[in-house]
């Protein structure tokens, strides 16, 4: 398939810079599969397209504080995305302004005020843009982000270091639900619910599931290639638990939907799927999910709106059709819905 295919115009004043004042603020278009019908209702109206019986799963990965800020001895400052922590401790890194570090340089990681925390030095630059860094702080990597980091809001949402929404974002850019530390960015489809509405959808009789998938900077990263079967997918961790595909396995014998709620989710899903089963398993995807792709186990998914050309879009139209999935796109911008991480939510049903 064509990556031009999944280009799409957005004016930027429809990308959203900040969540909806509370959870479950936020707006809802309603997709059906069947038809390509839409419907344009608010996020707390989701409660009337579930029933008793359903399966909503949810991706309770923990969104790492992996944004942080370094400057070298001359005071050049630096930008820096964690993305992962090797066996030996050492940091695998994104560096924005670095073409002049040499591996050998010495840096000073930055605490949330701007003052030095951590010494590290640039040991080496990887593949694809990373660099390892050695820090002479050997404590575990989490809890230095928690000194140190912010949160890792995409390029396409402006913070600044001194940015009075530091604390904020903290908060909004992490699902009321999330257990598993291990993401350098959101499931921002789970951003939308608060623990009171999950309350409620149980009380309905709604299972609950709790998977996790931790997303990876692959999520950031455009479709570079022509062609969808040229892109190498990005490698993320997934973990099902005996009691969440127990629950999963129940409601899909009794003939209830199991709902995704995000592209991780059914990414993790459709991962570990047997038929209409799953398994409790941990691992490694490299699953690219693109229009064709025969789904075993979800039958419907809460999404946000995503980037043209990106692999989540690509997974969207792959569950519901490219020239339906589109054509919702455009109305959802002819009604001025909110886009991408902070933005408004889809339901496909």
């Amino acid at each position: 398939m064509k990556t031009e295919l999944l280009d799409y115009s957005l004016p930027e004043a429809l990308i959203a810079q900040r969540p909806a004042d509370k959870r479950g603020a936020s707006r809802l278009l309603v997709l059906g599969r069947a038809d390509g019908t839409v419907h344009d209702r608010m996020f707390a109206d989701l409660v009337d397209y579930l029933k008793a019986g359903d399966c909503l799963v949810l991706n309770n990965t923990k969104v790492l504080p992996a944004r942080f800020y370094a400057r070298k001895p001359t005071g050049a400052r630096l930008e820096g995305l964690f993305v992962t922590a090797e066996t030996d401790g050492r940091w695998q890194v994104l560096l924005k302004n670095a073409r002049k570090i040499k591996p050998g340089d010495r840096l000073i990681l930055l605490d949330r005020d701007g003052d030095a925390a951590v010494e590290a030095v640039a040991a080496g630059r990887l593949d694809e843009g990373l660099w390892q860094l050695a820090l002479a702080d050997n404590a575990p990597a989490e809890k230095v982000l928690q000194k140190i980091g912010f949160a890792p809001l995409p390029p396409y949402i402006k913070r600044s270091q001194d940015s009075p929404e530091t604390d904020h974002d903290l908060r909004r850019y992490q699902t009321v639900y999330a257990a598993q530390a291990g993401a350098v960015a959101a499931p921002t489809a789970g951003l939308h619910f608060d623990a009171a509405m999950l309350r409620d959808i149980a009380a309905m009789g709604v299972r609950l599931a709790y998977i996790t998938l931790h997303v990876g900077i692959g999520t950031f990263r455009p479709v570079q290639s022509e062609s969808l079967e040229s892109h190498p997918m990005h490698e993320e961790y997934y973990h099902i638990d005996p009691a969440a595909a127990e629950t999963i396995n129940t409601t899909s014998r009794s003939g209830g939907r199991i709902i995704a709620v995000g592209t991780t989710s059914v990414r993790t899903l459709e991962s570990v799927a047997r038929g209409r089963a799953v398994t409790a398993e941990s691992g490694q995807t490299r699953l690219f999910i693109t229009p064709g792709y025969p789904f075993k186990i979800v039958d419907a998914m809460i999404t946000n709106f995503h980037l043209p050309r990106s692999t989540l879009l690509a997974l969207v139209a792959a569950f519901a059709g490219l020239e339906p999935v589109l054509a919702a796109y455009r109305h959802a911008i002819e009604q001025q819905y909110r886009f991408y991480s902070y933005g408004d939510a889809m339901l496909i049903v």
